[in-house]
């Protein structure tokens, strides 16, 4: 038990506790302990009952049962590695950044908990993008593509992608506000993590510096000059699938 405990704090902070939440809110409902229908998101319990802990357990919530645990336990596996990386790496002594791209994704979700997994990791496909992983079978290709073969996979144990193609979209989204559109591109910072966010997650001396207020330019300085063509940033060196 005490090495569970030692693996469990060694998990990063945000990402630990939205794990933790990830097994036991679909426990309690598998057991019976709350019924299912006080987990899920229902709108009208919500606004006119002010059931005000549905957005967050819906997001933690998994119907977890025959025909759906293997696509449960994926997608925790997903969950575990892809934000441990996230929070590690691009974000890594910036949680109040972190926290703001997960807010935000989790909004433009409507709270659901596979496409907020999935969202999560689209971004550290992004910032990784150019790197080597390796999938099942062997099977090895650029970190790009990963969200869309994690797509396809998911398709043939569940049968739709609905879900991963709702989280793909919107990480999208937060990737291009956040990074492509004001950093590669030149253009205005749509989104900027808010000063109430640092003040109760301050920075890390030593993280990653940088997000939320990009610089005037970062283009080439080939390009600065007028010379013709554009560049692509380096976000990161990123992990290899599986790797500690």
């Amino acid at each position: 038990m005490s090495d569970i405990g030692d693996w469990f704090k060694s998990i990063p902070f945000i990402t630990r506790y939205w794990f933790a939440g990830s097994i036991i809110v679909p426990l309690i409902g598998k057991l019976g302990l709350i019924s299912p229908m006080y987990l899920v998101l229902w709108p009208e319990n919500f606004f006119h009952k002010f059931q005000i802990w549905r957005p967050v357990s819906s997001t933690l919530y998994f119907p977890v049962g025959p025909g759906t645990g293997f696509l449960y336990l994926v997608n925790l596996y997903f969950l575990y590695q892809y934000s441990t990386r996230l929070e590690t790496g691009a974000f890594d002594g910036r949680p109040a950044d972190y926290i703001f791209m997960l807010l935000f994704n989790w909004i433009c979700i409507v709270l659901l908990m596979i496409p907020l997994i999935m969202s999560v990791l689209y971004v550290w496909a992004q910032l990784n993008r150019e790197m080597i992983v390796s999938f099942w079978f062997g099977t090895r290709f650029k970190a790009c593509y990963l969200p869309w073969v994690i797509l396809g996979f998911n398709y043939i144990i569940g049968g739709s992608v609905v879900n991963e193609l709702i989280g793909n979209l919107v990480g999208h989204l937060y990737f291009f506000l956040m990074f492509k559109y004001p950093m590669d591109l030149g253009g205005r910072a749509f989104l900027s993590t808010p000063q109430s966010l640092y003040r109760l997650f301050p920075s890390r001396r030593g993280g990653v510096s940088g997000f939320g207020v990009p610089p005037p330019s970062r283009r080439p300085a080939a390009q600065e000059q007028g010379g013709a063509g554009g560049g692509r940033h380096n976000w990161g060196q990123g992990f290899r699938l599986g790797d500690d």
